[in-house]
């Protein structure tokens, strides 16, 4: 009986717990509403009497200090504040869809659905999306991909840096031959070219397993860069068919598409022998992993360098998806910048020089000290 008790006290704490989580976000989007409402409103009026009166960039240092001599408590009244609040309310004409009397005979609805998705999102976001970007298109792809994702400001800030908007799609494929119609457009859009690994440095002699051993010592980062979905599920998957042994470079899968994603990585430039072999992973991956639930495998073709033509060419008549993309790492210095840097020689000298002047200098110290005290001690004997 106590047992029942219990079990039926863990299922209402946890039934509690939910609902309450669910007032928190409730409450969070309320106030997130009321936040961006109104400093759309304070941005829309200033906006307005810009253009009406000609105000000039004086006046908002004026609102700022006028506020806040009126709302001492209320935070985000600074002069940048405000502007951004300006800029907000310009980016984004039709925020209050109240303002708007007939929504139906705007040209553009899609304008209606972006502007609900960044009522979504924190200031915060908003502040760093009007900084860096320029382009209504391009804030609208990072608004729509923020709200998908839940990205943090950081992840959003770093998607902006490395140029999602441009390289997300971008890559050469076979998806339209390869994948059912509905689900083509998604699977492109998942995969991008270039890859940025910016975090890792290797040297001209590096293979593929230095490359593969760089990724995986920042396998958080490699997630991050691929996108939202990817599960990693191992390196170096060893599968053994008639009798001899294959390795999958890396092996992800993608919880969206409810497929697995295999990486093979290529140090130089893209080969086509490349895509006979990767086929046959596919092929031993689907009939080998995929579940009753899963669809077939993805493969994914990482180089150095990628002659899209030559590429083209080799993905013609494949019948297994299959991406061909570059990846972007820190290379060595350059020659002439390493001209300018000491040798490793030049450092242990350096090293050897200031030892040796550090010893001299404590040598000095100590004996100055040992004088002192030879003739307090030749006073103290008089």
């Amino acid at each position: 009986m106590a047992e029942n008790q219990m079990a039926q006290y863990g299922e209402l704490l946890h039934e509690l717990k939910e609902k309450i989580k669910v007032a928190q976000m409730k409450v969070i989007h309320a106030i997130n509403n009321e936040l961006l409402t109104v400093y759309w409103e304070i941005g829309n009026a200033i906006s307005s009497q810009e253009k009406a009166v000609g105000w000039g960039g004086k006046i908002v240092d004026k609102l700022a200090a006028d506020l806040k001599a009126e709302f001492p408590q209320m935070k985000g009244l600074s002069p940048r504040n405000i502007r951004y609040m300006r800029d907000f309310a310009i980016a984004y004409p039709f925020f209050l869809n109240k303002d708007i009397k007939n929504p139906e005979y705007i040209e553009n609805k899609d304008v209606i659905i972006l502007q609900q998705a960044a009522a979504k999102l924190p200031w915060g976001h908003h502040q760093l999306l009007l900084t860096k970007l320029k382009s209504a298109d391009e804030r609208a792809f990072y608004i729509k991909k923020t709200v998908q994702n839940g990205w943090s400001r950081s992840v959003l800030e770093y998607q902006i840096d490395i140029g999602l908007f441009k390289t997300q799609g971008a890559l050469v494929n076979n998806f339209n031959t390869t994948i059912p119609s509905y689900e083509c457009d998604l699977t492109t859009q998942i995969f991008k070219d270039p890859y940025n690994f910016d975090f890792i440095m290797l040297n001209e002699k590096a293979k593929e397993r230095d490359l593969e051993n760089a990724l995986m010592t920042h396998v958080t980062k490699v997630l991050l860069e691929l996108g939202a979905g990817f599960a990693f599920m191992g390196r170096q998957r060893k599968f053994e068919i008639g009798g001899k042994e294959f390795f999958f470079d890396l092996l992800f899968y993608h919880t969206k598409l409810r497929r697995h994603v295999i990486i093979e990585l290529k140090i130089g430039e893209f080969e086509p022998e490349y895509i006979g072999k990767m086929n046959f992973y596919l092929s031993i991956a689907d009939d080998q992993l995929k579940g009753v639930y899963d669809e077939a495998a993805i493969g994914l073709i990482l180089c150095k360098t990628n002659h899209k033509v030559v590429a083209e060419y080799a993905l013609r008549d494949v019948t297994k998806p299959i991406g061909i993309a570059e990846y972007r790492i820190t290379q060595q210095l350059p020659a002439d910048f390493k001209d300018e840097l000491p040798s490793i020689e030049d450092i242990e000298q350096r090293i050897g020089d200031e030892i040796m002047e550090n010893q001299k200098s404590e040598e000095a110290k100590i004996n100055t000290i040992l004088d002192k005290l030879h003739n307090l001690n030749s006073e103290e004997t008089n």
